[in-house]
């Protein structure tokens, strides 16, 4: 699938330094896709979470981008693959946007033309993050840890009680700096742990690495609004081409996973709200199965050439 798409991806020059923070400028109006994707030499010692913590990339991100690389051993002078390049998500681009379906915020500060994105940790199976609009109601430096009920019970019955009160400091699983939200028990936070960014491993609250939460905590005032979306197909354009982003859908029932018919189906109820991508646009729908087959999180065009397509108003031969 890598070789036939390629071309539509975009590359900057090969790398072998971290990149600075993901501040991305935004696209001119009418257009949805930001950033480049970008190439590393791993160093001998590199594994997957070292890269993403120090390119801002979540654990997961890395692993879908990077298919038959060793996460834990990519070995010294291996080429891996920076999945910094997004569509935007749909909906206004105001305040802080999180789609868990990419482990991924993305904050637009008010009146500026830029988009700062980061990657989170989610709720786990059975403690899911909630989707909702609400706002940032407070700021705490340097948070203790109140534990709530639920979570000392399940710590106590694996055998590692916990008190009522963690005070502030390197054994704080909230880190050094925490946001309240207007939704009751759920919080974004830095964590005490390297490992889990860009994976499902919460109770349900928002992890950010602490670098990434610090500099969230300098620029996001009190009342800035949070917009929580799941939503694994991203469409856009750009340069008036189609793009699509595709990620594994969440799922809660590991018994019950998405067929390939759900997911289109949900591709192309995705695709119906942007009306416009529709109209005399035409997709290739044989390079749109092989992207949602692929489920790499990167943006890949989907427009066709004139011949052998469907029309995008008469959608998939499913």
């Amino acid at each position: 699938m890598f070789a036939r798409v390629a071309t539509s991806l975009s590359f900057s020059a090969l790398l072998s330094a971290p990149l600075a923070a993901l501040e991305l400028s935004l696209p001119p109006p009418g257009e949805d896709v930001v950033g480049q994707v970008q190439v590393i030499k791993a160093k001998y010692e590199d594994t997957f979470a070292d890269i993403g913590q120090a390119n801002d990339i979540g654990y997961l991100e890395m692993v879908a981008a990077n298919p038959g690389v060793d996460p834990w051993l990519p070995g010294g002078g291996t080429e891996v693959l920076l999945p910094t390049r997004y569509i935007l998500p749909p909906g206004p681009r105001e305040g802080i946007v999180i789609n868990l379906a990419e482990y991924r915020m993305y904050y637009f500060p008010k009146d500026q033309n830029v988009v700062h994105t980061f990657p989170l940790g989610i709720g786990r199976e059975g403690w899911g993050s909630p989707i909702a609009e609400t706002r940032i109601t407070g700021k705490v430096k340097d948070p203790a840890w109140y534990p709530p009920k639920s979570i000392r019970e399940e710590h106590a019955a694996d055998g590692d009680p916990l008190p009522t009160i963690v005070p502030a400091g390197p054994d704080n699983p909230l880190g050094p700096f925490k946001f309240t939200l207007g939704l009751s028990g759920y919080l974004i936070h830095g964590s005490n742990k390297k490992f889990g960014i860009g994976m499902r491993v919460s109770h349900g609250c928002f992890r950010m690495l602490n670098h990434n939460v610090l500099q969230l905590a300098s620029m996001v005032p009190v009342g800035t609004t949070v917009r929580i979306i799941n939503e694994p197909y991203k469409f856009g354009i750009s340069a008036g081409k189609v793009y699509l982003e595709a990620h594994a859908p969440l799922e809660d029932d590991e018994s019950a996973k998405s067929s390939v018919v759900d997911k289109h189906a949900a591709l192309v109820d995705e695709l119906l709200k942007r009306n416009d991508l529709l109209g005399q646009r035409r997709l290739d729908w044989e390079i749109v199965r092989e992207v949602v087959a692929a489920e790499d999180g990167l943006p890949v065009e989907i427009s066709g050439t004139d011949s052998g397509l469907a029309s995008a108003n008469t959608g998939p031969d499913l």
